[in-house]
């Protein structure tokens, strides 16, 4: 089909030629010519075909790597654009676990009393003492009892009458004496700030020390470690809400 269309366009360009010349006789061509003359265009047009092709090609790859390249850079943007979240390091957990800290001095209100007292919170001790006057032992319902005196409000005021059922008998030795003396214990609801806690409290003259209640290693086992640097951590008001 090529080769026809070429030799009617040749054909046509020799006619209109001789046409025009009108004075050149037209120049006979015979077959060889013509089919050689045809298969050089043929070349020529395949030649220009696949230059054109290639040329294509080229561009189309030299667009795809641009393609790529740009995507490149727009993905690398936008990683360095993403925020960095540090994460926290996680701390140590505190060696004293869910502990509350107690100064070596507290105010503790003791509810079976209805009153509050200057503590002294003392490692030393073992059981906690609380001061008590006139104690006197008594039977009721089968059970022992006790009735003592609590100055309340101070020493140079009437102090307070309280009854309590008896626990169980302690014998604590004294450094300094030989004897050792045998007390009554009680079950009491105390509380230091905020914390409310329950431990068992000796009676015991107290009116030659400083304070009133003693708080020892049973109470604080296991809830509480003391600080002896400092007082009053937790206030030295009665707490609000045990008030009655």
């Amino acid at each position: 089909m090529l080769k026809q269309m070429i030799a009617i366009a040749i054909a046509s360009a020799l006619v209109g030629c001789a046409a025009k010349d009108n004075v050149n006789s037209p120049v006979p061509l015979d077959a060889p010519t013509l089919n050689s003359s045809l298969n050089q265009q043929q070349k020529e047009l395949v030649q220009l075909i696949n230059t054109n092709q290639e040329t294509q090609s080229q561009a189309i790859s030299a667009l795809a790597r641009q393609v790529n390249d740009l995507a490149a850079t727009v993905e690398s943007n936008q990683q360095q654009e993403k925020r960095v979240i540090e994460v926290p390091i996680e701390c140590e957990p505190s060696p004293i676990g869910d502990k509350f800290v107690l100064g070596g001095v507290e105010n503790v209100y003791i509810d079976e009393i209805k009153s509050g007292f200057h503590s002294r919170i003392d490692t030393g001790a073992e059981s906690s003492s609380l001061d008590a006057h006139n104690i006197i032992l008594f039977e009721r319902d089968g059970k022992q009892w006790v009735r003592f005196d609590v100055f309340t409000q101070g020493s140079d005021k009437p102090a307070q009458t309280f009854e309590s059922k008896v626990e169980r008998f302690v014998r604590i030795k004294q450094d300094s004496d030989e004897n050792s003396d045998r007390r009554p214990v009680i079950h009491a609801h105390l509380q230091i700030g905020k914390y409310k806690a329950e431990t068992d409290l000796n009676l015991v003259d107290r009116s030659h020390l400083e304070y009133q209640l003693l708080l020892g290693r049973k109470f604080m086992q296991d809830i509480a470690v003391v600080d002896v640097a400092q007082s009053f951590i937790h206030g030295k008001t009665t707490p609000i809400s045990a008030v009655k």
